[in-house]
């Protein structure tokens, strides 16, 4: 393929990786630890491996003792590099053929590989400018805990993975249940060889290949390339130098195995994750909630004070001027409660409301756990419990949140109202009216009393001014009082209304802060998570 081609295919991995990151930041709390470790080694790795020589591919030999993977090598490199007799019957450290030797000692450094070895050019293989590192590592069946460990890390750090097995031991469990089966996601980096095919008679050639394939097919590399050979007398040698040639020259195989990498790490990611998207918030669920506390935090008890408090004030401006004064000796609902009106401020933000008992604290608590339930509806296991975490997060603040939302809530209880003055004025000036006809009925009668003469009373429609006055007076009193209390009664339940409305939008706003918006943040956080592990997967 051409450097086009396989540009394209570095810029696919970089949004792949940029995805991949992006995930593992966003499942950061809500997967466990080791999950987002073992991602952020696949993004470490990435990182190293992309700032190293990419026209060069690090291809590793692998295979269990007595498979011939180190003749396989030189038969493979064209030379003795690996000493396959006696004086070295197993690898015990790795051994690297180049060619192209420039750029390749950094990136051998990186693969801590102190064994290098300048390969001559191999007709239609390999040459100074192909960029190809060959390695023979060792035996991944060792005894040596060190050579496995050696052989587990470069399974994770070459581009390009060459299985070398044996016709007696090609269905070890071994080496598919460790290595082949996890890395089923890399098959287009894998190659699998199946050496020592000169020990078979020719007709059992092809079953044993057949049966080979059908076992990695159940390891997922149904795809994977399988290539008969023998090292000792050649054959199949120029099959597996043509696979190997063939991925060098494409130069996409750091790309591909990187990509594979990063499948793998995603599809880890999602199987901790799970599948699903939260339902969300939704408008009901928010209004249900706000209901919910607006309840537990008292608002009909305050509203309900409003209403007495304004009709309390109603009485106290507009009743028959006579006994309006006991009104005075009722307190004010709105004061007891140490609730704001004009003029007066709550006390460092606090009412006097009853505190929250075990019945509203219960109340709240359900409330906040049936809106975090209805918004984690869908979620998968671990962010369920994440989004219900973030709404139980703020639910101890609750109480005092909605205390002091209530107290500085402006009510408007005790604003004036226009109808007021108007009764008031009438109201003294009935009482005036009244009084001015018992001042004139005592004028009379202080006249007669001295046997002064006693003008002539007026008359209307019979009765006497003076008593018309009187009863006029007392009578408009009474009915304006009475009037003005249905008066006040309705525009109480307004007041009510209005203040029943702030006080929700008060509640609201509190259950937002401290509720809707944290499960928000984390529903939006696991649809993020979702998009960028599909963005990363792909």
């Amino acid at each position: 393929m051409s450097r086009h081609g396989a540009a394209a295919e570095a810029s696919r991995l970089d949004r792949r990786l940029d995805a991949l990151n992006a995930a593992r930041e966003l499942a950061a709390g809500a997967l466990p630890e080791d999950v987002l470790d073992a991602v952020l080694e696949v993004l470490d790795r990435a990182s190293s491996r992309r700032s190293l020589s990419a026209d060069h591919t690090v291809v590793g030999f692998f295979g269990a003792t007595g498979s011939g993977k180190s003749s396989l090598f030189n038969a493979v490199s064209g030379e003795d590099i690996a000493t396959a007799a006696v004086r070295r019957p197993t690898t015990s450290e790795p051994l690297a053929g180049i060619w192209g030797a420039e750029g390749s000692g950094e990136l051998l450094d990186w693969l801590e590989v102190r064994n290098r070895h300048h390969a001559t050019p191999v007709p239609d293989f390999a040459d100074e400018g192909t960029g190809l590192i060959l390695l023979d590592l060792p035996d991944f069946d060792s005894t040596r805990a060190a050579n496995r460990e050696i052989v587990e890390r470069m399974v994770g750090l070459v581009d390009v993975l060459v299985w070398v097995l044996d016709p007696q031991k090609y269905a070890d469990a071994a080496v598919h249940n460790d290595f082949l089966a996890p890395l089923a996601s890399h098959g287009a980096v894998t190659l699998v060889v199946l050496n020592q095919i000169d020990r078979l008679p020719a007709q059992e050639v092809r079953p044993v290949l057949d049966s080979l394939g059908g076992i990695l097919a159940r390891d997922g590399l149904g795809k994977v390339q399988v290539i008969g050979a023998s090292a000792l007398v050649g054959s199949g040698v120029e099959n597996v130098r043509a696979a190997i040639r063939q991925v060098a020259t494409q130069r996409q195989a750091q790309s591909q195995r990187l990509g594979a990498d990063v499948t793998r790490a995603s599809a880890r990611l999602a199987e901790a994750s799970g599948v699903g998207e939260a339902a969300g918030v939704t408008a009901a669920s928010k209004a249900s909630l706000a209901q919910e506390l607006s309840v537990a935090a008292n608002v009909p008890l305050v509203v309900d004070a409003v209403v007495r408090s304004y009709r309390l004030e109603s009485t106290r401006r507009t009743g028959w001027p006579v006994t309006r004064w006991l009104v005075r000796f009722r307190p004010d609902p709105l004061r007891r409660l140490n609730l704001r009106r004009e003029g007066i401020r709550a006390e460092l933000n606090r009412t006097s409301l009853p505190p929250a008992g075990a019945p509203e604290r219960a109340r709240t608590d359900a409330a906040v756990r049936e809106f975090a339930d209805a918004a984690s509806d869908g979620a998968p296991g671990p962010w369920r419990a994440v989004i219900r975490a973030a709404a139980r997060e703020g639910r101890e603040q609750l109480p005092d949140a909605l205390d002091q939302a209530i107290a500085t809530t402006e009510l408007k209880a005790g604003r004036k109202a226009w109808w007021w003055t108007a009764f008031n004025i009438v109201q003294w000036l009935a009482l005036l009216t009244a009084l001015g006809g018992f001042a004139w009925l005592g004028v009379l009668a202080a006249l007669g009393y001295f046997q002064l003469p006693v003008p002539q009373v007026p008359l209307v429609a019979g009765w006497p001014v003076p008593t018309v006055m009187i009863a006029g007076g007392a009578l408009l009193g009474i009915v304006l009082a009475v009037l003005a209390k249905f008066i006040a009664a309705a525009a109480a339940r307004a007041r009510g209304a209005a203040a029943r409305k702030r006080l929700k939008a008060s509640v609201a706003a509190v259950a937002a802060k401290l509720v809707v918006e944290p499960v928000e943040l984390e529903v939006s956080r696991l649809a993020s998570f979702n998009k960028a592990l599909r963005a990363a997967a792909r």
